[in-house]
């Protein structure tokens, strides 16, 4: 079948891969408009579009047109070229001064914007300088769709297309087709992949030296999604010569070596990489990374101060501190505090039940009374409230310490208010849950904060290390370049928390008790995964909301996987089924394949800094608060789904709400089930912990004991008892390769300390 006529709407469009549903309306109806879907570069309202395909029946939507080809004109005829010019493809033209162009100029309106726009302004209304700003849109407007159509050959997206021209303009088709790799290097969101299939399709030769150098950067880049600051110079060969080989080709690997060392070279007289010798390897950092580590040591040892502050002077503060809260601190406790009001920089670290929170307040009560100003933060939404619940004083994330502005730029990554020279107005600033830290928010957290503030850092070494690049509190700690106070006596005892009790097993290298004889652990032997998935339901939605006293969204089931029956994938789809079953009265959205079902728990998979959200009063209209970002790792609940303004609405944990177009649904996912790596910061009444089998890459002890300490009421695990032997035996967690403890050694031996002998 065919179908030609204008645009009438861009519907949806998927900016990732071009997917558009758009309304189409032809000269034999119009009166009715054709909903036609596919994959379509540059269609933009009011174009005309030739397209065939055939007529497909949608499931909740009316009779389709699928596109399966295509071509996009420019409209010929005089209606459609003032329906062009009312749709906004040319800013400052409305319907009114539409009308008026195509009046005058008839079927001669595009020549004259086109080649003589100082023409336009013989109509009232349009100045000389508007005459010609149109006449610079309707030039770029065409050369971009142009531009789309030209890089939708080679599979490239609308908003990849429009990237690339803007960077480029009319030298782009100059650049894919003599070396596509440079796209690669340029624009973000263009990989080695896209890039390598480009130029296979322009005809470009495997042992091109645009490619090597291409899969070099690319090879590093990539390990930075893994948390690696750095590779051994052998291991970056390895995996470069690995995205070259052709797939199903006998190419000795050594083939590419000599080209691979020659563009390491040419890179690094470039100064695009840094090679330093780390560890007894050659390591190879992409500049950028390599600066930020090494400006990154520079501010801590800039930070690292000493402050004279008689020892008498703090033991009578911390007697009253101590009868005012009814506590009595230890030896190590007291140190901390003795630590936090000596130093510039301190490190306080410690398992779960070791008096973190109560060195923490006793911190602030310190230098409340000492009269100075306080900032608490963590990474995560969730880590700071339990920080401000812990505490008693107002904590929020470092990105909303740092005054998260809402801009990010395409390659400079994520810009604060606060930075070096517009630094935190405090005079003590805490950070917890500091494992979860990567290099990059390290580093603009210490860019806002100047010498002579006290920076208290507190976290457990232990946990999992953070999603991004770096392995920062350890890297730091293992410096020993600054006071590190490590907290040991469990206190949590007294309540008989065998949490507590199993997670300092477990990160001992000794099994837990699993004998069911605890309140708060317990075992549920089962061999086949079928049982374990209906257990793991029966315990969600029956008996783990009884035993903690909490609703069923509250207990949360984590796995160490995404794929698989065990997969949060899968058990999200079973979970939901039990948990928020379909109703008549709740609406749904499949976006992805993903249902998403008003009621649903669902989860933020990565950081929005442009997002908005709003705080409400308790009638739910009158806004109280607002503003930008949402975080990798907020969890919420679907409110709404309204299908005719394409949103979706959600209710976040810390009482925000989101409004989601449906065209951002690929940032939410369910969250019945989440990975232990997105648990860490936060806390749980209960958790639940479906282990059978997997990668032995995967399941260590790192993982479980991460797992353990995310609940606070009940631990329960499901399935097989000998492969939680086998993760606590698997002491082999994924290696980092970064270069912070070097850097801060050798930034130590530079200078000395700074003693203030006047205090504070």
């Amino acid at each position: 079948m065919n179908i030609e006529g204008y645009i009438e709407k861009i519907i949806y469009r998927n900016e990732e891969n071009g997917y558009t549903v758009l309304s189409v309306m032809t000269k034999e109806d119009l009166d009715d408009s054709h909903i036609l879907v596919g994959y379509v570069e540059g269609a933009e309202a009011g174009l005309y579009i030739s397209a065939e395909g055939e007529e497909i029946k949608h499931p909740y939507y009316e009779t389709q047109f699928k596109i399966t080809g295509y071509e996009l004109r420019m409209p010929e005829d005089v209606d459609s070229m003032e329906r062009y010019l009312c749709s906004g493809a040319i800013k400052g033209i409305g319907p009114v001064l539409a009308m008026h162009i195509v009046k005058k100029f008839k079927k001669d309106t595009f020549r004259i914007i086109e080649f003589e726009p100082e023409r336009l302004s013989e109509i009232k209304g349009i100045s000389e300088r508007k005459a010609r700003e149109i006449g610079i849109q309707f030039h770029e407007s065409q050369d971009i769709r142009q531009a789309m159509m030209f890089l939708g050959k080679y599979g490239i997206n609308a908003h990849l297309a429009v990237k690339i021209y803007n960077e480029y303009g009319p030298r782009l088709y100059k650049v894919v087709e003599e070396n596509p790799y440079q796209l690669a290097e340029d624009i973000q969101g263009v990989g080695f992949k896209i890039a390598d299939e480009i130029a296979r399709r322009v005809g470009i030769g495997q042992d091109s030296e645009f490619r090597i150098r291409s899969a070099v950067l690319y090879t590093l880049n990539q390990s930075g999604n893994l948390g690696h600051m750095y590779l051994p110079k052998e291991m970056l060969i390895r995996k470069v010569t690995s995205f070259l080989v052709p797939e199903g080709t006998d190419v000795p690997w050594d083939t590419y070596q000599t080209g691979i060392e020659h563009q390491l070279a040419e890179l690094q007289l470039e100064r695009k990489i840094i090679i330093k010798e780390m560890e007894g390897t050659l390591a190879v950092y992409g500049s950028t990374q390599y600066y930020k580590e090494l400006d990154t040591a520079r501010m801590l040892a800039d930070l690292n101060l000493a402050y004279d502050v008689p020892d008498n002077q703090i033991q009578e503060i911390l007697k009253k501190i101590e009868e005012k809260s009814d506590i009595e601190l230890d030896q190590l406790q007291r140190s901390a505090v003795r630590q936090a009001a000596t130093s510039g920089l301190v490190i306080i670290t410690g398992g779960p039940g070791t008096g973190k929170t109560t060195v923490i307040n006793t911190i602030i009560q310190y230098f409340e009374q000492e009269g100075l100003e306080l900032r608490l933060a963590a990474p995560t939404g969730r880590a700071a409230k339990r920080m401000t619940e812990a505490t008693g004083y107002q904590a929020q994330t470092i990105h909303r310490l740092l005054e998260l502005n809402g801009g990010v730029e395409e390659d400079a990554g994520v810009r604060f208010e606060r930075n070096a020279q517009n630094p935190l107005e405090a005079d003590v600033v805490i950070i917890d849950e500091m494992s979860m830290v990567d290099i990059y928010l390290a580093h603009a957290l210490l860019q806002a904060i100047i010498p002579g503030t006290h920076l208290i850092l507190v976290g457990d070494v232990n946990q999992l290390p953070s999603v991004g690049p770096g392995n920062v509190l350890k890297d730091v700690i293992n410096s020993k370049a600054f006071p590190v106070i490590e907290l040991s006596t469990v206190y949590r005892q007294e309540e008989n928390s065998d949490i507590v009790l199993n997670a300092h097993k477990i990160n001992a290298g000794i099994y837990p008790v699993m004998d069911n004889k605890s309140r708060d652990f317990f075992l549920l032997p089962r061999n086949q995964i079928r049982a374990i998935i209906e257990e793991v339901g029966r315990l969600v939605s029956e008996k783990m909301p009884k035993y903690v006293d909490a609703k069923p969204y509250e207990v949360q089931v984590l796995t160490p996987m995404r794929q698989g029956e065990l997969g949060v994938e899968n058990l999200n789809k079973e979970l939901q089924a039990i948990l928020n079953p379909p109703s008549e009265k709740k609406k749904e959205y499949t976006f992805r394949n993903i249902l998403f079902r008003e009621g649903d728990k669902v989860m933020q998979v990565k950081n929005n800094y442009k997002l908005e959200w709003a705080v409400y009063d308790k009638s739910g209209y009158f806004e109280q608060e607002k503003g930008m970002g949402v975080f990798n790792g907020d969890i919420g609940i679907i409110q709404e789904i309204d299908h005719y303004a394409e949103q979706v609405k959600v209710l976040m944990d810390d009482d925000k709400v989101v409004t989601y177009d449906f065209k951002l649904l690929e940032e939410l996912e369910l969250a019945y089930a989440i990975t232990i790596h997105k648990s860490q910061g936060s806390e749980y009444p209960a958790v639940i912990l479906p282990i059978w089998n997997g990668p032995r890459i995967l399941l260590h002890r790192n993982l479980l004991y991460t797992a353990i300490t995310r609940a606070k009421k009940c631990v329960v695990i499901v399935g097989n008892g000998y492969k939680i032997h086998e993760m606590v035996d698997n002491a082999d967690e994924q290696k980092r390769y970064s270069g912070l403890k070097q850097a801060i050694q050798e930034q130590e031996q530079k200078g000395d300390r700074i003693e203030f002998r006047t205090g504070h």
